[in-house]
């Protein structure tokens, strides 16, 4: 194995774009280190998995010191993990919050800290994060304010991080997406989740992937937050 090779973290890693992410990373010849609460081992050498809640700390911990000692360093993470649920507001109970602030914000931070931590050290890495439209576009239709609350945060998040490690060689970056067809959604919804778009159709996971993969390659860019919400974020269309 080179010792050159590159080495990405991806939570939420065990379906959806979380595994659409680990096999891109995997096709450009990166060793990942994949982390979820239901992954199961895989036979690739060049990928390690790790069970656990990315909402505790010790999880985090377990990732990076798993990527350490297998691949001996860590060039990416991409902080995927996370929850969704649409809900009037005050229909949101307490353990909906708690485990809205674990997954989305607490995991961010465990698992952030942890990677800004070891890529001072490197003097390089990147970090991508991935939010949602939502944040910025808000829809009648979707009542989520706790996906604005969590994600709006990320992206502030993202920026000012960007600034504080400007000058360090690490980057941070976001990915904010619209509906995309992950198993979260059943397909009898995809025709009405798809005209919530101005441009017609659902996301593919294939656009995330490579929305992240062009973050990672690009290395004059920090502190963006890349819409890829098929027009959302720039507006509505009449329906």
């Amino acid at each position: 194995m080179s010792a050159e090779q590159k080495v990405a973290v991806v939570t939420g890693a065990s379906q959806g774009i979380g595994a659409g992410i680990v096999q891109a990373f995997r096709d450009r010849n990166c060793r990942v280190v994949a982390t979820s609460r239901s992954i199961k081992p895989v036979a690739d050498a060049d990928v390690v998995t790790v069970r656990g809640d990315v909402g505790a700390a010790e999880t985090a911990e377990k990732v990076f010191k798993t990527a350490l000692d297998r691949f001996g360093r860590i060039d990416t993470l991409v902080n995927n993990a996370g929850m969704f649920m649409a809900k009037p507001f005050t229909a949101y109970s307490q353990d909906d919050y708690a485990v809205y602030l674990s997954t989305n914000v607490t995991g961010f931070f465990h698992m952030t800290q942890r990677a800004l931590e070891l890529m001072s050290k490197q003097g390089r890495g990147h970090i991508v994060t991935i939010t949602t439209s939502l944040v910025d576009q808000p829809m009648s239709s979707v009542p989520a304010a706790l996906a604005s609350l969590t994600k709006g945060a990320l992206s502030a998040a993202t920026k000012a991080l960007a600034i504080e490690y400007a000058r360090t060689g690490i980057r941070v970056n976001a990915v904010s997406p619209g509906i995309i067809k992950t198993p979260m959604h059943p397909a009898e919804a995809h025709q009405a989740l798809a005209a919530l778009h101005p441009v017609g159709r659902m996301g593919d996971v294939s656009d995330i992937v490579d929305a992240v993969l062009y973050l990672d390659g690009a290395g004059f860019v920090t502190g963006e937050v890349l819409h890829v919400d098929g027009g959302q974020a720039a507006g509505h269309h009449q329906l």
